[in-house]
C-alpha cells in the first residue's frame, strides 16, 4: 500500500454507475444483498430492472422486506431468471411467506458468516452499502453488519453503494476500499421501519415481567416487543446492559433515559453492542459516531459461548405461537423484521448458560381479534424455531410460567394456565386426550378466573425475598411438598384431623386453580419456578350465604413471622375484589393464631360456640370504627 493517496486513486477508479455495475454480474452466479435496512436499494432497484438479461441468479438474502419484488419475479420467472435463498428459521405459517417458503434456508444466524467465509456457499457477489470512506479509506457498513461483513469480504466481487446518509458506526463494522471492487455513489434515506401498534395484551405482559428483570441485566430485545410494553417494563430499571442483535428506538431512549449504562455487563463494559439497527432517523443519527455504541458481526453478538459471558443475560423474544410441551413457532411481521426471528434461538441459549441470566418468550394470548388460540395442543404443520428444552420463561397476558424443569404434564397444565380463559376448557380436554394429562385428572376444576396479578407482592423477611402470589397449577406438587413437612399439630388445625400423606386428590382443591370461588394465595422463597412454599391461605366460596370459609398453614421456621397476616390480607383483597361478602372459619377455640388473623383485619369479627369449635365470622361492609 502506497499510502493516503493510494486508496483515494483507488475509489475514484472504482466509481462507476449502477447499470455499469450491475453489468459485471453473470449468469448463474450468486449474489448476496446487504441485510435490512441496510439494503442498498438503488443496486437492488437497478438489479431488479436489469433480471430479463439473466438466467439462474440466486440471490442470498436474511429474509427481510423487499423494496424490489425479487420473489415475484422469481417467482414469475419460474426460477429460470431469478431463485431467491433466504435464511430465515420461523415458521413461514402465514399466507405472505408461505407462498416464499420453498426460498427459505433455516439457518441460526450465528452460523451464517461461517457459512459464507468457508466457501461452502460462495458468494460470487455482495451488493452491500456503507458511509463515504474516511481519511484513512475505510466505509463503515452502518446499520447492516451482521452476516453482511462476511458476504461483502469473502465475495469475488463486492460492489458498494456510498450513501452519505448511513451512519458511521464503531465496532468491527468498516470495510476498505481496497477491499472492494466497485463503488456506487448514490443518497438516499436509509430504510426505516412502521411504528409498531399499540398493544393492551404487550403491556399486561411487561407488567408481569418486569420482576423477572433485574438491576444489573444485559438484554437482548426482540423487535417485535411493543415499544410501549418495553419502556413500561424497564424504565425503572438501574444499569442495565446491553447486548442485543438489533439496535432500536426503544434502547436509545432507555438509554436517554439513563436506564442504560452498561456499566455491569461482564463483558464489553460500557458498550451498547448490537450487529444491526431497525427504527427512525432519530435512532440512525444517535448511532452516528457514538463512542457508547459497537456494532459487530452475528458470528460474534449472535455465539451463544459471547451471550453466555455477560453478567445476568435476559433474553426477550417474540413468539407466533406455543404447544402444550413448550414447543415455540415464530413468524415476522412488518413491525419486528424478519431476521429478528432467526437469532432467537442463539440468544436463547446464550442467556440459560449466563450467570443469572434467563429467557423470557412473550406470546399474545390470541390472534385473529381473540378468535383464535395462540396456545395449541400441537404444533403440527409448522416449523419450531424453539425446541421444547429450550424454553424456560413464557409469558401471556395471563400470567408468567418457567417450564424448566417441567413434565409435559406440568408443562400443559403451566400452559393452559395462561391461556386465554376462553379456550382453556378445550386446551385441556386435548391434553387429556394426547395423554400429557392422566386419565385420573378431572376437568371439572378448569381453571377460572384470570391471574390477579394486582395481589402479587414481593417483600424481604428474615432477609430472604418472599413473593406473595395467588397458585398457579404448576404449584402442586410445591403444596404437597408444604404439607408434608408441617408439624403434626399444624396438620390438625389446618386439616381438623391427624393426616400423613397429602396425595393429589387430596390437595387438588388448593392447586386447582379458581381465582373467583376458590382462590389460594402463596407465600413461596426461592427462585421463580423452582420455590418452596412455605405459607398457604386460601378461601373456598359458599355460594348460598356468599361467605367464603378460609384456611391457612405456614411452615414450622416461618411461624410467628407475620406471614399469616399478609395471607389474610391478600385474600381479604381478593374476596372483596370479587363480591364476595364476607369470611368465615371454623377452628379450635384455644387457636389463637386463626382468631389474631381475623381481627388482623379491618372490619369486626363474631365468635360463636358450635360443637366445641370455635366459629369466627366477619362481613365486608361491617368496618371498624376508629
Amino acid at each position: 500500500m502506497a499510502g493516503h493517496s493510494y486508496w483515494a486513486d483507488s475509489y475514484v477508479q472504482k466509481r462507476c454507475t449502477a447499470e455499469d455495475a450491475i453489468g459485471h454480474i453473470r449468469p448463474g452466479q450468486r449474489v448476496f444483498i446487504g441485510s435490512s435496512c441496510g439494503e442498498p436499494q438503488h443496486l437492488v432497484k437497478t438489479l431488479a430492472e436489469a433480471t430479463t438479461w439473466f438466467t439462474d441468479l440466486e440471490i442470498v438474502r436474511l429474509m427481510s422486506l423487499e423494496t424490489a419484488p425479487l420473489s415475484m419475479i422469481a417467482n414469475r420467472s419460474r426460477g429460470q431468471r431469478l431463485n431467491i435463498r433466504s435464511f430465515y428459521t420461523g415458521s413461514a405459517k402465514s399466507s405472505h411467506l408461505a407462498e416464499n417458503a420453498r426460498y427459505l434456508t433455516p439457518l441460526n444466524l450465528s452460523a451464517v458468516p461461517r457459512l459464507f467465509k468457508s466457501r461452502r456457499l460462495p458468494v460470487h457477489v455482495a451488493l452491500i452499502q456503507a458511509t463515504p470512506p474516511d481519511d484513512f479509506g475505510w466505509m463503515s457498513l452502518g446499520v447492516s453488519v451482521d452476516i453482511t461483513l462476511a458476504a461483502a469480504t469473502s465475495a469475488d466481487l463486492t460492489i458498494v453503494q456510498v450513501n452519505p446518509e448511513m451512519p458511521r458506526v464503531l465496532g468491527r463494522s468498516f470495510i476498505h476500499v481496497n477491499d472492494v471492487h466497485l463503488v456506487v455513489e448514490r443518497q438516499e434515506p436509509i430504510l426505516t421501519l412502521p411504528t409498531v401498534p399499540e398493544s393492551e395484551a404487550a403491556n399486561t405482559i411487561a407488567r408481569l415481567i418486569a420482576r423477572l428483570i433485574e438491576d444489573g441485566s444485559t438484554l437482548q430485545i426482540s423487535p417485535g416487543t411493543a415499544p410501549q410494553a418495553t419502556l413500561m417494563t424497564l424504565s425503572d430499571k438501574n444499569d442495565l446492559g446491553v447486548h442485543t442483535q438489533f439496535m432500536t428506538n426503544e434502547i436509545m431512549h432507555l438509554f436517554a433515559r439513563g436506564v442504560i449504562t452498561n456499566r455491569r455487563k461482564g463483558l464489553n463494559n460500557g458498550k451498547m453492542v448490537a450487529s444491526s439497527a431497525i427504527g427512525s432517523p432519530s435512532l440512525y443519527e444517535f448511532i452516528n459516531d457514538n463512542p457508547a455504541i459497537e456494532f459487530h458481526p452475528s458470528n460474534v453478538v449472535n455465539a451463544p459461548a459471547v451471550i453466555a459471558a455477560h453478567n445476568k443475560m435476559v433474553s426477550l423474544s417474540v413468539a407466533m405461537a406455543m404447544d402444550l410441551t413448550g414447543q415455540v413457532a415464530a413468524d415476522a411481521l412488518e413491525f419486528n423484521n424478519f431476521s429478528g426471528v432467526t437469532g432467537m434461538l442463539d440468544f436463547i441459549r446464550g442467556a440459560f448458560q449466563s450467570d443469572g441470566g434467563r429467557s423470557i418468550i412473550m406470546l399474545p394470548a390470541t390472534a385473529a381479534s381473540g378468535e383464535k388460540s395462540r396456545i395449541v395442543p400441537m404444533l403440527g404443520d409448522t416449523a419450531v424455531v424453539v425446541p421444547r428444552a429450550d424454553v424456560h420463561y413464557v409469558a401471556t397476558e395471563f400470567g408468567v410460567v418457567n417450564l424448566f424443569g417441567k413434565s409435559l404434564q406440568e408443562r400443559a397444565l403451566a400452559m393452559v394456565s395462561i391461556a386465554h380463559p376462553d379456550f382453556r376448557d378445550e386446551l385441556l380436554h386435548h391434553a387429556k386426550q394426547m395423554n400429557l394429562i392422566g386419565a385420573e385428572r378431572s376437568l371439572k376444576g378448569s381453571l377460572h378466573g384470570v391471574y390477579p396479578l394486582r395481589l402479587e407482592e414481593t417483600l424481604e423477611m428474615e432477609g430472604q425475598t418472599i413473593t406473595i402470589r395467588p397458585a398457579k397449577p404448576v404449584d402442586e406438587r410445591r403444596i404437597q411438598e408444604h404439607f408434608y413437612t408441617l408439624d403434626k399439630n399444624d396438620i390438625v388445625s389446618r386439616f381438623f384431623h391427624e393426616k400423613t400423606s397429602f396425595v393429589t386428590d387430596d390437595v387438588g382443591a388448593v392447586s386447582q386453580v379458581d381465582y373467583i370461588n376458590n382462590l389460594t394465595i402463596l407465600a413461596v422463597i426461592g427462585e421463580f419456578g423452582f420455590g418452596r412454599v412455605v405459607g398457604i391461605g386460601e378461601y373456598l366460596l359458599d355460594p348460598s350465604r356468599n361467605l367464603a370459609e378460609v384456611a391457612f398453614s405456614v411452615s414450622g421456621d416461618w411461624q410467628g413471622k407475620g406471614l399469616g397476616k399478609r395471607l389474610m390480607k391478600k385474600l381479604f383483597e381478593g374476596a372483596r375484589d370479587n363480591g364476595i361478602a364476607g369470611f368465615c372459619a371454623y377452628t379450635a377455640p384455644d387457636n389463637q393464631g386463626m382468631i389474631s388473623l381475623f381481627n388482623s383485619l379491618p372490619v369486626h369479627v363474631f365468635t360463636t360456640m358450635e360443637d366445641g369449635m370455635a366459629a369466627l365470622s366477619c362481613r365486608f361492609d361491617d368496618l371498624k370504627t376508629n
